[in-house]
């Protein structure tokens, strides 16, 4: 299989390897990227972990909550240049779309490009965006969050925007909700909590974890308690309420809520990030 340059790059740029490195492989992934990355891992070299945020293009990322608290959207609008993307026309309109989003409460991407925005259908309006700036332009991505009170996050650039929802609301919580979805677009979690982590990716971390003990030279008895040592690690790190709290290293984000109120937790959280 032909491995292009434009693939290599693109490994390159997703994980810091090296270039022989990254061309290798994707060779022996025959030039699937996700499982490139993977045997990068496994054979030990630097490898970014954040999947989630190798979004192509250009774009703005944006998030809002309800007058009332109880829901919240995130969207992505992606073009094609960062000229584009910094313009605030298009800014503007972005913010338009994820207004209408939050007004109508949009549940998903299908029910937000069938809304009427003045006229036309967003998904139209969208569209009608193109031709006028003559760059591709398409609704990305757009999740949302409801609960009890929910917080949202734009990171200065429009590049990284984050939603969580919380089982209980007030002033406080307002404050470490606050608090919680800047902890959400800095580190990236992948999951609220262990138990949420995917089966696939927990046997896959196990998987990398005893391909690196093995790669280290270390015996055969010991690798599965060396990747579950590793996959333990891994929770810590990538799961929102085991990671150290951004503000106070020293308290995990649990420990951090439960000061708020004993029984505060987060019940649901989206983060969308361009690359």
């Amino acid at each position: 299989m032909k491995i292009t340059a434009q693939q290599v790059n693109e490994l390159r740029k997703a994980t810091g390897a090296g270039m022989m490195d990254c061309k290798k492989a994707l060779v022996e992934s025959e030039g699937d990227m996700e499982k490139a990355i993977d045997y990068l891992r496994k054979k030990g070299q630097k490898v970014a972990a954040k999947r989630a945020d190798r979004e192509a293009g250009e774009g703005v990322v944006l998030a809002k909550v309800s007058d009332d608290k109880k829901f919240g959207a995130a969207i992505m609008i992606n073009c094609e240049t960062d000229f584009v993307a910094k313009n605030e026309d298009f800014i503007n309109f972005v913010k338009s779309v994820l207004d209408l989003a939050v007004e109508k409460r949009a549940k998903n991407a299908d029910e937000l490009k069938a809304l009427d925005m003045d006229g036309l259908s967003v998904e139209e309006r969208i569209i009608e965006k193109t031709g006028v700036i003559g760059e591709k332009i398409q609704l990305g991505h757009y999740e949302v969050v409801e609960g009890e009170s929910v917080s949202a996050y734009i990171h200065p650039g429009n590049r990284i925007a984050s939603i969580a929802a919380f089982n209980k609301a007030g002033e406080a919580v307002d404050a470490a909700g606050h608090d919680v979805v800047m902890q959400i677009a800095a580190m990236a979690p992948v999951a609220i909590d262990k138990d949420d982590v995917p089966e696939e990716t927990v046997q896959r971390e196990i998987e990398i974890g005893k391909e690196q003990a093995r790669a280290e030279g270390k015996p055969e008895a010991m690798l599965e308690k060396i990747a579950m040592g590793k996959l333990g690690k891994f929770f810590k790190e990538n799961t929102l309420l085991n990671q150290a709290f951004i503000k106070e290293s020293k308290k995990s984000v649990r420990d951090y809520l439960k000061e708020v109120d004993k029984d505060l937790t987060v019940v649901a959280f989206k983060r969308l990030a361009l690359a």
